[in-house]
């Protein structure tokens, strides 16, 4: 349940966001503020998906610092603690690898994240599967919003199970990009 503590750390993590992704924008034609891609996860996750677990609601506003930003593990561990850690770390993609394969092992490690990583994952996937059909990247064509399509589907069949409303919020945003 998010207490006052819990809304407290929320805060802080929103503010910790912004400021990491501050020089960040969005793919999509109207470059919105990186940070605003973060809030709309956490609001899928509160809202549609009715989540809420303090560390979950953390890790959805944090689940790109590591990935993108000069973040460190022991940075977020220190501000937000282990289990917010776990969290991010299972969400974030190694960055070394080529991006065919880091988008394969989305595929298939999905299913085996934790409920909470799965959650995160879900909310992160409508968004950006939203934001392709509403303010596609600059350059797409339809063939390769077509396929970012595919793979968004093919992640969240891994996802499934975790929250019905999610998943049902998933394949309406599918559905009319498609």
């Amino acid at each position: 349940m998010l207490t006052e503590q819990g809304f407290g750390t929320f805060m802080r993590a929103l503010g910790f966001a912004a400021e990491k992704h501050q020089h960040q924008r969005r793919k999509g034609s109207t470059q919105l503020p990186y940070v605003n891609h973060l809030i709309h996860v956490a609001d899928l996750l509160w809202r549609v998906g009715e989540v809420r677990d303090a560390p979950t609601l953390v890790a959805a506003l944090l689940h790109d610092t590591l990935e993108d930003t000069e973040t460190t593990a022991g940075e977020l561990e220190a501000l937000f603690g282990a289990q917010v850690l776990a969290i991010v770390q299972e969400v974030t993609d190694d960055k070394t690898l080529p991006k065919a394969t880091r988008k394969q092992l989305q595929i298939e490690h999905a299913p085996h994240l934790s409920n909470a990583a799965r959650l995160i994952k879900l909310a992160d996937k409508i968004d950006n599967v939203y934001d392709v059909s509403h303010d596609p990247p600059e350059g797409w064509s339809h063939e390769r919003m077509v396929a970012y399509l595919d793979w968004a589907e093919a992640v969240v069949a891994g996802l499934r199970g975790v929250n019905a409303a999610l998943e049902t919020h998933f394949d309406a945003v599918l559905d009319e990009a498609r």
